[in-house]
């Protein structure tokens, strides 16, 4: 297993910007579609504090879901938004880079993605 995790959409230009500068710089990574193989509320957890944010921080509002589901009226449960998020994935951020240490960040900018290496 890989020291690095990308949480990716191959279908964003920013999740397969920062999979371009991991594979130019050399950099061993496993690849985690995550609308594929959706973390659990655990791992979700995990990386927010990892992050050091909140899930409606790194919340995708745009997206239909959050329309649907009222997200923009949810009171900040940090429980129920990953609870939600964790259930519908596509509401997260991308990308997301994991590291085996404890660290992580939002590739957005892709900038971000060398500021971990």
């Amino acid at each position: 297993m890989a020291d690095l995790t990308l949480w990716h959409n191959q279908r964003c230009s920013k999740s397969r910007g920062a999979k371009e500068i991991l594979t130019e710089a050399g950099v061993a990574f496993e690849e985690r579609r995550y609308l594929e193989a959706p973390p659990t509320a655990a791992e979700l957890d995990a990386v927010l504090t990892a992050l050091g944010q909140q899930p409606w921080e790194i919340a995708r509002m745009g997206e239909d879901v959050a329309k649907e589901l009222g997200l923009k009226d949810l009171p900040h449960d940090r429980d129920r938004w990953i609870e939600v998020m964790a259930a519908n994935p596509v509401l997260i951020e991308r990308p997301i880079l994991v590291t085996s240490d404890g660290r992580a960040v939002v590739g957005r900018p892709p900038e971000a993605v060398r500021a971990l290496l």
